[in-house]
């Protein structure tokens, strides 16, 4: 299986649910329905383990985030880099089993490929800083 795969799925995942407000269960299974890779490449109990710890402490993540912007608001993040903050503090607070250099290098890394290189350097600072906290 694939970390780096699943993270990337999962912050699609993540996207997808805040759009169309599906249950966290709706979309894992729409995705395994619908997804025409190898789904065996995909940790699916890992993927799980984000959306429901990302949705269970949203609250803690997004005031987290909130906290460590500079001169921004949290509802003016795109709805992309959100999810990918999401993920990444997630992971930083309450995963650890991911190193947090990792959570922040691969949340950068899905940063380059969904978004662009001011956001890779926005979402950096905000992860940094967190990271210190």
């Amino acid at each position: 299986m694939n970390r780096k795969l699943s993270r990337e799925k999962a912050m699609e995942l993540l996207f997808g649910m805040t759009l169309s407000k599906d249950t966290m269960e709706e979309v894992v299974e729409a995705f395994v329905e619908n997804y025409e890779g190898d789904i065996k490449e995909i940790d699916l109990t890992y993927v799980k383990q984000v959306l429901i710890g990302v949705n269970n402490n949203k609250e803690v993540i997004d005031k987290m985030i909130q906290d460590n912007l500079h001169n921004w608001k949290i509802e003016r993040i795109s709805k992309v880099n959100l999810s990918i903050l999401r993920i990444a503090t997630y992971e930083l607070l309450y995963d650890k089993e991911v190193p947090r250099g990792v959570a922040i290098n691969e949340a950068l890394e899905i940063t380059r490929r969904y978004s662009d290189e001011k956001s890779v350097s926005f979402i950096n600072g905000v992860l940094d800083k967190i990271k210190q906290d």
